[in-house]
């Protein structure tokens, strides 16, 4: 054996190479003594992941299948082409309503989440009173059901009932549709829980005019690249979960001469058509339900890929925190969720906010929100942390992705692409979880907004959905069923 096949020929007499995982007491003893160590970022898998880690990780179809999820993430499109009442939109009969997060019944249901089915119920004209909403939601004449089971997402509570329009987005690369409810503000406002009459005297309005006055601005204008803004709104300082500035004023910039031309032509008078451009134009988080719907197009393309690990639903209800992964169908991984930390309005304190609602997490999902907080800095005097907490959230959203996002590019990173297609792989191998921006409701019925914080998910759905994909993995050998 010649001495370059003895791997320790000449051990003693070459300066030392030394590489190190894991704790950091003995890399610095080593640096102490003035020996050079490269460090290697190493954490333990998370707990209770080892045996079904090890049977996805040896699946064959795994890597392709997230190539192929990933591709798919990437490359779906989304265009708003039509305004419509849910009713119309997505089928729903009197006494349906869908809601934010997994399914729930209204034994479980939170505070927020109560207070809204409340003030839907009193909108639908279903119950004259809170009393008798409270009576009729805890019997079985009313049908609860996420939204995520009609292809829908809403912010928060996310509650949607049949007389409330909604927006609908399409993917013309992948043919599915998704839908949102229109943005009702800020505070009190039904997705915090909060119905009181204020709040159904805007429901009221939602319904009679800007619905239809912007159903018919879009069918003027034609499909609305929605697409784009997201990958503008990046360029300008908006993430889009709880910063959308920018996509809310470049949505009105391409409707309000559709907006304005309704005024004189046999419908709308002038005092309806700048209510809603006002309204429209003062609401900051008006785009949210048009970028919700956007990132749920991207990820419902990623869906039903045998074999991929890729989270394509991340979605609470206020009670618990659920996950779907693109290889185990619409199987939903539950825990309880998390309680955000973060900032509080006025004199509202830890004690007052609900733990984790909304589907808008569904913008983490799709590389958008708290994922791009480094494009977005302005965002951390919003739900706490500081700049540095910003660019560092969104580095380590790379270890936790597939990969990155060519349309969706982070400027003070040199323009690399948003970190997208969250893998439960990486997150049990890793230990890192994704990281979510959100508002936070109050903890009791009709409170309203009590701040904006940050959180993240139970480490358990995952653990469940590797488990979950580790058994499918078992039953079909690695093969396509």
């Amino acid at each position: 054996m010649s001495t370059t096949e003895q791997p320790l020929h000449g051990l003693l007499t070459r300066d030392p190479a030394v590489v190190a995982a894991g704790a950091e007491l003995f890399a610095d003893a080593l640096r102490d003594q003035a020996v050079p160590v490269a460090d290697v970022e190493w954490r333990p898998p998370m707990d209770g992941t080892g045996e079904a880690l090890a049977t996805v990780l040896a699946d064959p179809r795994l890597t392709e299948a997230n190539a192929l999820a990933l591709e798919r993430i990437t490359s779906a499109e989304a265009e708003l082409v039509r305004v419509a009442p849910a009713s119309e939109a997505l089928g729903l009969q009197r006494g349906e309503f869908l809601h934010s997060g997994p399914p729930l019944t209204w034994d479980r249901a939170s505070g927020p989440m109560r207070g809204a089915l409340i003030g839907a119920m009193l909108f639908e004209g279903l119950a004259a009173t809170e009393e008798e909403a409270v009576e009729r939601l805890s019997g079985p004449d009313i049908s609860l059901a996420p939204c995520h089971s009609r292809g829908a997402v809403g912010p928060m509570a996310g509650v949607i009932s049949p007389s409330m329009w909604v927006f609908e987005l399409r993917d013309p690369v992948h043919g599915t549709v998704s839908h949102c409810s229109l943005n009702e503000g800020l505070g009190k406002v039904l997705r915090y829980g909060a119905y009181s009459e204020e709040v159904i005297t805007r429901l009221g309005w939602m319904r009679d005019v800007l619905g239809p006055v912007l159903a018919e601005a879009v069918e003027r204008h034609g499909p609305v690249d929605i697409k784009a803004y997201l990958s503008q709104m990046l360029q300008m300082g908006d993430e889009g979960h709880n910063r959308n500035r920018s996509a809310t004023l470049m949505f009105l910039r391409d409707l309000l001469p559709h907006i304005v031309a309704q005024v004189g032509e046999g419908g709308r008078n002038t005092d309806d058509i700048a209510e809603v451009c006002r309204f429209v134009g003062a609401n900051d988080h008006f785009a949210l339900n048009l970028v919700m719907p956007a990132c749920k197009l991207a990820m419902a393309a990623a869906k039903d890929i045998p074999g991929s690990s890729v989270v394509v639903t991340m979605a609470r209800n206020g009670t618990d925190f659920g996950i779907q992964l693109s290889g185990t169908g619409d199987q939903w991984f539950t825990a309880p969720a998390n309680t955000p930390e973060g900032l509080f309005l006025g004199s509202y304190g830890p004690e007052d906010a609900n733990p984790d609602i909304g589907d808008s997490a569904i913008t983490e999902t799709a590389g958008m929100g708290g994922f791009v907080m480094a494009a977005a800095p302005a965002i951390v005097r919003l739900v706490g942390g500081d700049v540095d907490f910003a660019l560092t959230t969104t580095r380590t959203m790379y270890e936790i992705t597939l990969g990155e996002h060519p349309a969706l590019q982070v400027p003070i990173l040199e323009f690399r692409g948003a970190p997208v297609g969250i893998d439960a792989v990486a997150v049990a191998r890793t230990g890192v979880l994704p990281q979510i921006n959100t508002g936070m409701a109050g903890r009791v019925a009709g409170t309203g907004q009590v701040g904006a914080g940050l959180v993240t998910p139970p480490a358990e759905v995952f653990v469940q959905a590797l488990r979950a994909l580790a058994d499918r993995v078992s039953a079909t050998d690695g093969r396509t069923p």
